[in-house]
């Protein structure tokens, strides 16, 4: 079993906006009204299209596939909401909280990975949910630990608890759960997904350790995370803001681990963190993505869905 992949796919926008259906539960999103809509969707383009090219240059084996104008999907740019990949080649389909979002699962993608070497075995759909109005949005809502074989996860209005356990049966993990708040004026809300607030890494986990409002919840997350040996590094609700748990590490050049992230959130963690993280991580990659993170709320793990399927 493997924590991190060397393969990515990333699904390169064309009409990328802000999202008005999935502004009302992710607070994160703010529409930027200075600029005509080709505006923001060029200025995403150029910031997927640079992060691309980092991405690259350190070795990660990119998959790139672009969106389609006529489906008209704002959050294309987050593949890794409706889909996930294991190395058993298994397949997980996602039941999304915007209809529009929905329109983002494309049988094409799939084929795409097969066209590139690697076997899908088999597909665990669980889109029927939304007739119920029942959501869990892939790796965004669902944390995985592949190695000690844990999920992660924070209860919201797009992660359902009971989904969250099928999905752990079906895939033989345990859940963790717990519900992470955001002060949303003057209220505590429901962070939207838990890889805003959280990243795990082979050997560490960053989350935010104050958004976790229940003690007995967060006391249980610590338990799990130091009996599995990850050095914790815990963010404020400001570096949350700025998307410092929205993270990944994945593989680069002869396996090196290299820890992803977007420049606000490079910018926002302290030195005393960025020092943890080095310790854990060959390098740091950080990229630009402003555009993206003020229209759809989401940062650089959200862009990357990780493929872990068997190579052919």
């Amino acid at each position: 079993m493997q924590q991190t992949t060397n393969t990515i796919l990333m699904v390169r926008p064309v009409n990328f906006r802000m999202n008005e259906q999935t502004a009302v539960n992710n607070y994160y999103q703010k529409e930027l009204n200075s600029l005509l809509p080709a505006a923001v969707n060029a200025k995403a383009q150029k910031e997927f299209d640079d992060f691309v090219e980092k991405l690259q240059n350190k070795g990660v084996n990119v998959i790139v596939v672009n969106d389609i104008k006529e489906s008209d999907t704002p959050d294309s740019i987050f593949p890794n909401n409706w889909v996930s990949f294991h190395e058993n080649g298994t397949v997980g389909l996602y039941p999304m909280f915007a209809e529009n979002r929905r329109l983002e699962r494309r049988e094409d993608i799939l084929e795409t990975l097969e066209a590139n070497g690697f076997i899908i075995k088999n597909i665990v759909d669980y889109t029927s949910a939304e007739d119920e109005s029942i959501f869990l949005e892939g790796t965004g809502s669902l944390l995985l630990d592949r190695i000690n074989r844990k999920a992660y996860c924070a209860l919201s209005p797009r992660a359902d608890e009971d989904l969250l356990i099928e999905f752990c049966e079906d895939f033989e993990y345990t859940p963790v759960i717990f519900t992470a708040n955001q002060t949303v004026n003057g209220e505590r809300k429901a962070i939207y997904h838990t890889n805003v607030m959280m990243c795990l890494g082979e050997t560490f986990a960053v989350i935010c350790l104050s958004s976790i409002d229940d003690k007995k919840e967060r006391k249980n997350v610590i338990r799990h995370l130091k009996e599995d040996g990850k050095e914790i590094v815990d963010i404020t609700e400001a570096q949350v803001n700025n998307f410092a748990g929205n993270m990944l590490q994945i593989k680069g050049v002869n396996g090196d681990l290299c820890l992803i992230m977007s420049q606000s959130a490079y910018d926002s963690l302290s030195k005393t963190q960025l020092e943890t993280l080095n310790k854990h991580n060959t390098s740091i990659i950080s990229s630009s993505l402003e555009t993206i993170e003020t229209c759809g709320g989401g940062s650089a793990r959200c862009m990357m869905a990780e493929v872990f399927l068997p190579k052919a």
